[in-house]
């Protein structure tokens, strides 16, 4: 085994929102194996504080303005990106959002505003950028799946249904463009401790923790919610060419989780 496999060094790598959180802890693994980051999010303000964010690191990073659900800003962005930067070696659809809503009180913009995010904007984002990857002989896109990519939950059912559906593309991304030396996989995180969960984690006026807080440390047999830290080494060799015969699967990290039935009750 050649540990030079695992660098990333030469490859231009794009995480979709990655201003902050998963993304943002995926880029910054991803320029410690020598990779060019490239990120973007929908709002000038949140570029701007990821840039920030980044040169406290000691990361140069390339930040642009998009909206993942917009198919003409998208091919705008993926030139814009191949002029200045470089081709896209690695894409990761980072971007997403969830509304924790039950399903008979969702409303059809509601659901349809996360299916967007959540699947049609990876698709509108590998079909802008396989191309080029085919041309180029290679490539390499991670989806940021989840465990509700098998689970179903309730108050997530649009975040489930994406989920799922980013799966099903993801394989069949690896199905249809395999051949062209592109490889497409997920990462499935469990319950990750990030601003989105937070609120699932603050302690209850009497000092208590959240009964969902409980309820996942208790299911989960790593006994803690996951850290963002967590996700960069599935996501470096994922991206890497230590991962190159890996296509069309679905790497869940999530400290157990899917594993395990729970205890027994007392």
């Amino acid at each position: 085994m050649n540990m030079n496999d695992f660098r990333l060094d030469g490859k231009v790598a794009l995480i979709t929102g990655a201003s902050y959180g998963i993304g943002f802890a995926i880029a910054e693994a991803f320029a410690a194996a020598g990779a060019t980051i490239v990120f973007n999010d929908v709002k000038q303000e949140l570029v701007d504080k990821g840039l920030a964010s980044y040169k406290e690191k000691g990361i140069k990073a390339h930040g642009y303005v998009c909206d993942v659900t917009n198919e003409e800003a998208v091919t705008d962005f993926i030139a814009k990106v191949e002029k200045e930067v470089g081709v896209v070696d690695i894409l990761v659809n980072n971007a997403g959002i969830i509304k924790r809503i039950p399903m008979c009180e969702m409303t059809a913009a509601q659901w349809r505003q996360v299916i967007d995010i959540d699947l049609t904007g990876p698709f509108i984002m590998a079909k802008a950028c396989i191309p080029a990857m085919v041309k180029k002989g290679h490539g390499k896109i991670i989806n940021i799946c989840s465990m509700m990519s098998e689970l179903g939950r309730e108050t997530v059912s649009a975040y489930a249904a994406a989920k799922g559906g980013l799966k099903m593309l993801t394989r069949n991304i690896c199905s249809e463009y395999g051949g062209a030396n592109i490889q497409c996989n997920g990462i499935g995180p469990g319950y990750i401790a990030t601003p989105q969960t937070a609120p699932l984690r603050e302690r209850q006026a009497d000092g208590s923790r959240h009964p969902f807080d409980q309820f996942i440390v208790s299911k989960t047999p790593a006994g803690r919610w996951g850290n963002a830290e967590d996700l960069q080494g599935p996501a470096v060799f994922l991206a890497s060419d230590a991962s190159n015969f890996v296509n069309g699967h679905i790497l869940y990290v999530d400290g157990g989780i899917l594993a395990y039935i729970g205890k027994q009750p007392e």
